[in-house]
């Protein structure tokens, strides 16, 4: 297993690989800059980290059997997510080669405190390999596929909240609403801060504000490019203003969408009142995923902490009391001299 380098992109022929050509070249073109950088910083790398297993055919060819890709989800790089995890169609052992890949990713990133990872419902050996390799089911989530109307203009937004757009004067607000909107066991996983949002989303999205209280109560922001085709999104609405969810997040999705193409919206299966809104909606149903994550425990050094052991021991050996050494013969006991008894 190697990182992704540029004379792989050859060999990532299979179908299973094709789809995710353009993120890889672009992992490439940023890989030197992101050395450079992180030589003369501390800067974590923002472009994403790949992984290929390679089998050798012969003395000078070599076959792609898999890929991982993962990418951090902070600037801390506390919490990262494997983003794509591929199997070539030759690959004959597809569970043990899935979770090598899975294992050698997690072992080669440094500071890591937890990971995230999705899975479809329906694909039980993957489920499987992320459960051995330490990962948890936390929710399931049902895709949902929507298409810009041509011929439906946009409704209106409701005329007691200001529309503004996603920049860095208004993350806060949309920082705040996403984190009342997640569950406290996920946000504590991802450990996401307004600077993450806006890295993660490009500054690309728009929210509906409270201007009397300052405070987003809806809003849409861009997630990734979907493989299927359009853009992953991610629609937050807070939970008192459930109400909401009718022509002013419909006006949140038209302002996203604005240059056509489709959006990919994440709805909770339990969540059946977002559900029919977006059926209504006229969205489609592309099955369910289950979002799985894991916390990593790293067992410190043992040599640093022995030596700190003998450290402190040795400093409170100075600070006990010292005690007059007993005196020792050097010869026979009948030997010593004795002193005459003197009776007063």
């Amino acid at each position: 297993m190697e990182p992704l380098q540029g004379w792989h992109l050859p060999l990532l022929d299979d179908p299973a690989f094709l789809p995710l050509q353009p993120l890889l070249q672009r992992s490439l073109l940023l890989a030197l800059p992101e050395q450079l950088l992180t030589a003369v910083t501390s800067r974590r790398p923002v472009a994403a980290q790949v992984l290929v297993a390679l089998q050798r055919q012969g003395l000078t060819r070599q076959q792609a059997l898999g890929l991982i890709v993962c990418r951090r989800l902070n600037r801390s790089g506390t919490c990262w997510q494997v983003q794509h995890l591929r199997l070539a169609l030759a690959a004959t052992e597809g569970a043990p080669l899935a979770g090598d890949l899975l294992r050698q990713a997690i072992g080669r990133v440094k500071g890591a405190a937890s990971w995230i990872a999705t899975a479809s419902s329906l694909d039980t050996p993957r489920l499987a390999t992320l459960r051995e390799q330490g990962f948890q089911p936390q929710r399931t989530d049902r895709l949902w596929r929507w298409q810009l109307p041509a011929d439906r203009p946009a409704p209106a937004a409701p005329a007691d909240l200001q529309l503004r757009p996603l920049n860095r004067r208004t993350a806060p607000l949309l920082w705040h609403l996403e984190q009342a909107t997640c569950p406290a066991h996920l946000r504590q996983l991802q450990d996401r801060r307004i600077e993450d949002l806006l890295d993660q989303s490009r500054s690309h999205g728009w929210m509906l504000v409270d201007a009397i209280r300052n405070e987003a109560v809806a809003g849409v922001r861009w997630l990734d490019e979907h493989p299927g085709g359009g853009q992953a999104v991610e629609l937050s609405v807070h939970p008192g203003w459930g109400h909401l969810l009718g022509n002013a997040a419909e006006s949140l999705l038209h302002r996203i969408a604005q240059g056509g193409g489709s959006l990919w919206l994440r709805c909770e299966v339990s969540d059946g009142e977002r559900q029919r809104w977006l059926q209504a909606l006229g969205a489609e149903a592309h099955g369910e995923e289950v979002l799985m994550a894991r916390s990593v425990w790293r067992r410190q050094e043992g040599q640093p902490a022995k030596r700190a052991a003998r450290r402190i021991e040795a400093v409170l050996e100075q600070l006990q009391p010292r005690r007059r050494p007993m005196p020792t013969p050097t010869g026979p006991l009948g030997s010593l001299p004795t002193a005459p008894l003197v009776l007063r």
